[in-house]
């Protein structure tokens, strides 16, 4: 099995690390770690430390310091715009693609989204959401970047986005063009734009295509917006050098 990882604010300079708060008493109360076992600590941005325990306390692990790495972002980048899904289903969309690999995550607010995340304390709490659950994910992947989780946009806002990435790939149900016949960029950000349970409507597909973006259909069935994105991911991992 792999090593299990856990995140901190600043991965140890030296030879010893006390492994404490949260992570340190989740290692040492729910992981159970002992004295020999070995475990990776990770600041999410790519850089690791593999460890060994040398002590255990009630909720905390003192540390010895074995290997240093670093990780390279991947080639090219994907970016996730998601849009907003109601209930449990957009920590579920976005838990999935963490899984899968996405580098970054934009919450969208399209046209027929149910959820809505208004300003304010509520829409914070739902964006808090799902960046924890992006956090978690990454620790349960093993992963070596978390990957960010941006503010929500606009279709305005996400056409920007559009005209600044690499390539843009836009998943709908009505496209001709296959994912399997996209030529896609050896570097910069790919972004996957995944709508609502409704659907993205028509004006909104006029003005991301108008921005550069490409429609393309992942396959012969209709997914759920809870989990074409992982499905995709996975058609991008083995379309480019990411896999």
């Amino acid at each position: 099995m792999t090593l299990p990882v856990f995140l901190v604010e600043a991965l140890p300079s030296g030879e010893d690390f006390l492994l404490d708060g949260p992570e340190g008493r989740h290692a040492a109360t729910v992981k159970r770690l002992r004295v020999g076992e070995e475990l990776v600590l990770s600041d999410g941005s790519g850089t690791q430390v593999r460890c060994s325990v040398v002590a255990v306390d009630r909720d905390a692990l003192s540390l010895r310091v074995l290997e240093r790495w670093a990780e390279p972002e991947p080639a090219p980048r994907v970016v996730l715009a998601q849009a907003l899904v109601k209930g449990d289903r957009g920590e579920l969309a976005v838990e999935l693609a963490t899984e899968a690999g996405v580098d970054g995550v934009v919450p969208w607010r399209a046209a027929r989204c149910v959820a809505k995340w208004e300003d304010g304390p509520r829409g914070a709490k739902a964006l808090g959401r799902w960046r924890s659950t992006v956090r978690e994910a990454a620790k349960q992947a093993r992963r070596a970047r978390v990957p960010f989780v941006d503010e929500p946009v606009s279709t305005t806002q996400l056409a920007q986005r559009v005209s600044s990435s690499a390539l843009t790939l836009v998943l709908h149900e009505s496209a001709t063009d296959r994912l399997a016949d996209v030529e896609f960029p050896a570097a910069g950000d790919v972004l996957l734009v995944v709508g609502p349970e409704g659907g993205i409507s028509p004006e909104e597909l006029d003005v991301l295509r108008s921005s550069g973006a490409r429609i393309v259909r992942l396959g012969p069935t209709v997914l759920r917006a809870s989990t074409a994105a992982a499905v995709a991911l996975g058609a991008i991992g083995v379309l480019t050098s990411r896999w």
